[in-house]
């Protein structure tokens, strides 16, 4: 089932199971969009679980959001950068959300190919990129948005984030010898 299925009946319907859908659906991915702003699993726990039960609260409003996925990854972005305002410091250490996420096999005989020694080149060419490089890459080939959409959450032009993109691949291909 589709996020605009699921919107439209928790919106009209005011259905529970959809809601329960769509907080199933996407709780991993908007808690390692936050996760990747804070470095703290309960705060970005935390501020997941209060987008979710607010969109459910203003489930009647939903009808006014165009693209839900942007919504929910904008106002997560924005909650954290709240939560880091209140807070002293953000911690620099995003190695344990790359191990966790970017890397788990899967029972595909073609991914059982797929050696350790590449899979730590890789993370280790991965946690090398910038910090724009490294998220933007993140939200677009972990989290499927387009550039168009992760412009929108991340505030910047579209072009802006192809740029960063394509910097991030190229140096990707170059600290993994590919682009020989």
């Amino acid at each position: 089932m589709t996020i605009q299925d699921l919107i439209r009946r928790i919106h009209i319907d005011e259905d529970e199971s959809a809601f329960n859908e769509l907080y199933k659906q996407y709780i991993a991915r908007l808690y390692q969009f936050a996760y990747s702003f804070l470095d703290d699993g309960e705060a970005a726990e935390e501020i997941v679980n209060d987008v979710l039960i607010r969109l459910w609260v203003g489930r009647r409003n939903l009808g006014e959001i165009r693209n839900t996925q942007v919504y929910l990854y904008t106002s997560i972005k924005n909650m954290c950068l709240n939560h880091l305002r209140s807070v002293s410091s953000k911690k620099n250490n995003e190695q344990k959300v790359f191990e966790a996420y970017y890397f788990q096999l899967s029972v595909d005989p073609s991914q059982l190919l797929i050696s350790k020694d590449l899979s730590g080149h890789v993370l280790k060419a991965v946690n090398q990129l910038p910090e724009r490089c490294k998220l933007i890459f993140k939200m677009v080939k972990e989290d499927d948005l387009s550039c168009n959409e992760v412009a929108s959450i991340l505030g910047l032009s579209p072009k802006t984030v192809f740029a960063q993109l394509a910097i991030a691949l190229k140096k990707l291909d170059s600290a993994l010898g590919l682009n020989s």
